[in-house]
């Protein structure tokens, strides 16, 4: 458990293009050095509820996504990017350019992956977004885009996991800045979406999906938000929520953490696919059909009254 990287490699390959040239990288800028957290800091940080605005709220309603600010202290995201960094070198050692690596389940033996994937502060955010009363955890990610690393390809998560409700959100967590080389997660407004990328005829296990995703976009003329993340934001993307990332052209590994949070009272779907990878490792015990409530997918999120006040959260309309 905890290791899908056969399922990665493939999907990865969905990506249409070629990646970068390894030879031809560009030098990444050096994390801010700053003192890391201790794991009792980082805890608590997670626990602490964040000033969630009603704007920000209205903003993921209509657009499907949303990024906010300072959602982590320096300090937390360095312990993060520190622990991050040991686990995906014991599990891949050294030498990885131009992979995409994936670690799952960490917070299941990870004390400090524990933190994140069962955080308060993330979870309430996530049941406020979603406006549900509360939600359960379906999986953790280290996402590693090591330097060389091409294109992710065009999808929505609708199309990856195998849960009967759109009330799903992911959380993206950089481990540090990540500038437009790095290949920060670029996302479709809705209200873009449902003009250009309607009733799509490709299947998203195809290679055609992510060119023909391409070509919409292109001929509509929508530009996707992919603003480069400065370490501490944290951004939400909903089920229904087209995005990608772009290739790392850099000299050092573009990392983050991720979590996927759904409503509680959700079902697994009749029918599960290929796309959803080892669903059964992160609801085991469930069949298709019956609730999504293993013991692996713990209550870790609650609505909470969101703040009125302003400057929490960074977007554009």
């Amino acid at each position: 458990m905890g290791d899908d990287q056969e399922w990665w490699d493939w999907y990865i390959s969905l990506a249409a293009g070629s990646g970068p040239d390894l030879t031809r990288l560009a030098s990444a800028p050096r994390p801010v050095a700053v003192a890391p957290a201790s794991d009792r800091e980082v805890e608590q940080a997670l626990a602490a509820p964040y000033p969630l605005t009603e704007e920000a709220v209205g903003f993921f309603g209509r657009h499907g996504f949303v990024r906010l600010a300072d959602v982590l202290a320096s300090a937390v995201v360095a312990a993060l990017a520190e622990r991050a960094d040991r686990l995906i070198e014991a599990a891949h050692g050294l030498e990885r350019p131009g992979r995409f690596l994936a670690l799952e389940q960490l917070w299941l033996t990870d004390p400090l992956m524990r933190s994140v994937a069962m955080s308060p502060r993330l979870g309430d955010i996530a049941a406020r977004l979603l406006d549900v009363d509360a939600v359960r955890l379906y999986h953790d990610n280290i996402l590693s885009k090591e330097s060389g690393c091409g294109r992710t390809p065009w999808h929505r998560d609708s199309d990856h996991y195998p849960l009967d409700s759109t009330a799903v959100v992911t959380s993206w967590i950089p481990l540090r800045d990540i500038p437009d080389g790095m290949g920060p997660l670029a996302c479709v407004s809705r209200q873009d979406a449902t003009g250009a990328l309607g009733s799509l005829s490709a299947s998203p296990q195809e290679r055609s999906f992510d060119e023909l995703v391409t070509a919409r976009l292109r001929a509509a003329g929508v530009r996707p938000d992919a603003t480069p993340f400065s370490a501490g934001e944290v951004s939400f993307h909903a089920v229904d929520c087209f995005h990608t990332a772009g290739a790392n052209r850099t000299t050092a590994p573009r990392r983050v953490l991720s979590s996927t949070y759904y409503a509680d009272g959700t079902r697994i779907i009749a029918e599960p696919t290929a796309m959803s990878g080892v669903w059964t490792d992160f609801v085991p015990g469930v069949r298709p059909g019956e609730l999504a409530a293993s013991p692996l997918n713990p209550v870790v999120g609650v609505r909470r009254s969101t703040f009125r006040s302003e400057g929490t959260a960074s977007w554009r309309s």
